[in-house]
């Protein structure tokens, strides 16, 4: 799943609304409202140089406006809701499931920045435990309703391949659609797992806009070690 997870103020959350409904119109609708919300960003064809040191991933943002069924087969993982989560723990957390698909954007907040986040009412974080060990995370955003935002969802190459992820998807599912829900939506980028959008697709998610998201690489601003995600060369 995509790293970046922004706190959006009226302004942004009324620019997404706009481009939601747009995009359920049609592919010309989306454009043109696209072209009115944001007209100095679109790119031009071709190539596009990046400053060395940067990274870019194309980002797809998916959503679903209905529950979905949920995964099939019982899931052998212990997942717990993780009240208030410790800062520590969660950062832990977070880089070992994160670090390989370049994850970095809590890594970068300063204790109250995350705490704001993870501490706060409309914040769900679950994780999946296995051999004792906690192996995978779950993160809920409530903070814009009716929309809930799946923010992260991953596990540690400990658990890859063994049906984790659909019983975290499973938790997600069952959670997301309480008390009203009317969209639940994620995003994910093309430094992710090559199988999180199909992973999506699959659980009921529908692809409806992308984007281009360029940033630091985050292995050169010590936010992470120049030896994770090795797949992705470090160019500086």
């Amino acid at each position: 799943m995509g790293d970046k997870t922004p706190d959006y103020g009226p302004l942004e959350i009324e620019r997404t609304a706009r481009l939601v409904e747009a995009a359920r119109q049609g592919k010309d609708a989306y454009n043109d409202e696209f072209e009115r919300v944001f007209p100095r960003k679109t790119l031009s064809d071709g190539y596009t140089d990046l400053a060395f040191g940067k990274l870019a991933a194309v980002v797809t943002y998916l959503e679903m406006l209905a529950p979905a069924p949920l995964p099939e087969g019982a899931s052998t993982f212990d997942v717990r809701r993780v009240e208030k989560p410790d800062l520590c723990w969660y950062r832990e957390l977070f880089r070992r499931v994160g670090e390989d698909w370049l994850w970095f954007s809590r890594l970068r907040m300063t204790d109250e920045e995350l705490a704001a986040i993870l501490h706060h009412a409309g914040v769900e974080v679950y994780a999946l435990s296995a051999g004792g060990r906690d192996e995978g995370l779950l993160e809920l955003d409530r903070r814009s309703p009716p929309d809930v935002e799946l923010a992260f969802l991953g596990v540690t190459t400990a658990v890859l391949q063994r049906g984790a992820g659909r019983a975290l998807m499973r938790v997600a599912l069952e959670q997301a659609w309480r008390a009203g829900t009317k969209r639940f939506w994620v995003h994910t980028c093309s430094l992710d797992h090559p199988r999180a959008l199909s992973f999506y697709i699959k659980a009921g998610f529908r692809p409806y806009k992308r984007a281009v998201e360029v940033f630091d690489d985050p292995r050169l601003t010590g936010d992470l070690p120049r030896t994770a995600a090795r797949h992705i060369p470090l160019i500086a």
